[in-house]
């Protein structure tokens, strides 16, 4: 059965993350590299935020009885395809994932700038996530 509560805890927890990564993001690029700490921040709370969305993706998924997906990018996928989130929008969050994994399991050398400017024009679409899954799960609540 769908939990809505866990759906909305980790909703929360996604605010707070973004709230906490938003003004590191002020820094320029440079003023990141040279001060690790700030990177190694960044890194980290955007894990924090795909890894709880791929949470909220895999419950819904799970607890819908969907296909399961082989990989986390494709619990976005999964969502888009059942109309959970946009189909187009599900496809643009989803490589998000790629870049998660990358910077987590260190699958190639990152290049920190691209890493940094992918993070600061696509941090938005979390925003975004949220509003969505809220709509899904006020629409949970009244059926």
């Amino acid at each position: 059965m769908l939990d809505l509560n866990v759906i909305k805890n980790k909703l929360v927890m996604i605010s707070g993350y973004l709230s906490e990564i938003e003004p590191f993001l002020k820094y320029t690029n440079e003023e990141i590299k040279t001060d690790k700490s700030k990177l190694r921040n960044i890194e980290r709370l955007f894990q924090l935020i795909v890894d709880t969305a791929i949470d909220i993706n895999s419950h819904i998924i799970s607890e819908m009885n969907m296909e399961t997906p082989e990989e986390y990018r494709g619990t976005f996928i999964m969502l888009g395809k059942n109309s959970i989130l946009p189909y187009p929008f599900a496809e643009k969050i989803s490589g998000s994932v790629g870049l998660r994994n990358n910077l987590i399991h260190q699958y190639e050398k990152i290049d920190a700038d691209r890493a940094l400017n992918d993070i600061k024009n696509n941090i938005s679409d979390y925003v975004e996530y949220i509003k969505i899954i809220k709509v899904f799960v006020d629409s949970k609540k009244s059926s």
